[in-house]
Formats: structure tokens, C-alpha cells, sequence
């Protein structure tokens, strides 16, 4: 039996930083389970296409897509799920929301200096798919129980509140300064309009913590069961 193939699915990203941070997450995933051959992809903007990707692996026994993307939303119902389907792939759920998710955001914000019981919103990329807001608010209440603080969600671009906004609402509710966890994989254009947000801390992206390495792999298993959890030599 050929070894398994895990297509780690990125949005994709004009910024290089942004396609070596997502190929970074994919190495560590393959350290994780050296029997699984892990490849990254990308939805757009970066090479290799999703398409490109799923033809390249056509003929093995097992591949699987798991979705590197923090909600529910178009680019997974729609880009995702319908070209995985065509080529006769699965598709695992997305990494969020999840209290698995919580240690990488908590963090990542300790990692910015901000101070316990912070205030913080909780900035996503953002999207008109309602589904992908409601998984950002579910995020939201997970690290709020976690950080013991107020935590409201806000998106970078489509949805709202603003991430401004929501940092400047918090403020006047709370009467001190905001944080802003990055609610996002990697860098580029939306991370760096969070640095305009009014925030006196902004998180890194989620990245490739360990915690969201170990995540990706845990849905893959999900998918493919126990005759291959022997692979891995991390005994997850």
C-alpha cells in the first residue's frame, strides 16, 4: 500500500510569507506522522492549485483534503468540497471552531505582551456566508472562557462589526485598552489591517503552532479511522 496523502488545503496568498508559513504547518504535520505524505495546496493566488494538487495524486490509495481554513464558508462548500468531489476525494471538516484552537490564540496573544484579563476581539478574515461568522462568534465565546475576559469576533473584511470598530465599542464598554487575537492562518493583507484597528496588541496569525499542526492531522485521522493511526509516531 502506497503511503496516504494529506492535501493540507490553503485560501492562497500573493505574499510569500504567507505560502511559506502555510508550507511551514504542512512540514510539521509530516514530522507529526512520517507515513503520511503531507502536501500543501492552495485554493488561489499560489501554487499548487487544489486542482493541480488532486491530479497529482490521482491513483493513490488514500487522499484526503483537509481544509486549512478557520470556519465554514463559500471557499469550503464551494471551492473545496466541489473539486475534492470530482476527483472522488473526502474532505474533512474545517479547523474551527474548536476548543483545540484555543491554546494556539491564547498564545499567540501572551507571545504579544498582552496583559491577563485583556480584553480582546477576535479578528477573522471574514465572509457573506452567515455560517462563517456564526463559527467566529463560537471561537470568540471559547477563548473568552479560556482568557476570563471579554472577547467579542469581528472580521477584516466582509461581515460585521469592523475590526475598528469592535476594538474601539470594547474599549468604550470596558474603559481600557483592546487586543486584537488574529484570527487568521497566516499573514498578508488581512493581518496587516489589523494593525490599524486602534488595538494595543495584535496577535500573530495561528501559523503553524504546534497545537494547529497536531489539529490538522487529528481531522485527518477522523477521516481515514484507525487502521492508519499507526503511522504516527506522536501516540495523539
Amino acid at each position: 500500500m502506497s503511503n496516504p496523502v494529506l492535501l493540507a488545503v490553503a485560501h492562497g496568498s500573493h505574499d510569500p510569507q504567507a505560502q511559506r508559513t502555510v508550507r511551514s504547518l504542512a512540514r510539521q504535520v509530516g514530522e507529526l506522522a512520517p507515513g503520511v505524505e503531507v502536501r500543501a495546496a492552495f485554493v488561489q493566488n499560489a501554487e499548487p492549485s487544489l486542482a493541480g494538487a488532486l491530479a497529482a495524486a490521482a491513483g493513490r490509495q488514500v487522499v484526503v483534503v483537509v481544509p486549512l481554513l478557520l470556519s465554514a464558508g463559500y471557499h469550503l462548500s464551494h471551492d473545496i468540497e466541489e473539486a475534492a468531489a470530482r476527483a472522488g476525494v473526502p474532505v474533512t471538516d474545517p479547523l474551527g471552531p474548536g476548543p483545540a484552537l484555543v491554546p494556539a490564540l491564547a498564545y499567540r496573544l501572551r507571545a504579544a505582551g498582552v496583559p491577563a484579563g485583556t480584553p480582546v476581539v477576535l479578528a477573522a478574515a471574514g465572509s457573506t456566508d452567515p455560517r462563517a461568522a456564526a463559527d467566529a462568534r463560537v471561537q470568540a465565546a471559547l477563548l473568552a472562557s479560556h482568557v476570563g475576559a471579554p472577547v467579542w469576533a469581528a472580521f477584516a473584511s466582509a461581515g460585521q462589526p469592523a475590526v475598528d470598530e469592535a476594538v474601539a465599542g470594547l474599549a468604550a464598554r470596558t474603559g481600557g485598552p483592546v487586543a486584537v487575537a488574529s484570527y487568521l492562518l497566516a499573514p498578508g493583507v488581512f493581518h496587516d489591517r489589523l494593525r490599524a484597528s486602534g488595538a494595543a496588541w495584535v496577535s500573530a496569525p495561528l501559523g503553524d503552532h504546534p497545537t494547529v499542526a497536531g489539529l490538522v492531522l487529528d481531522r485527518f485521522r477522523a477521516v481515514t479511522g484507525p487502521r492508519l493511526r499507526s503511522l504516527s509516531g506522536t501516540g495523539r
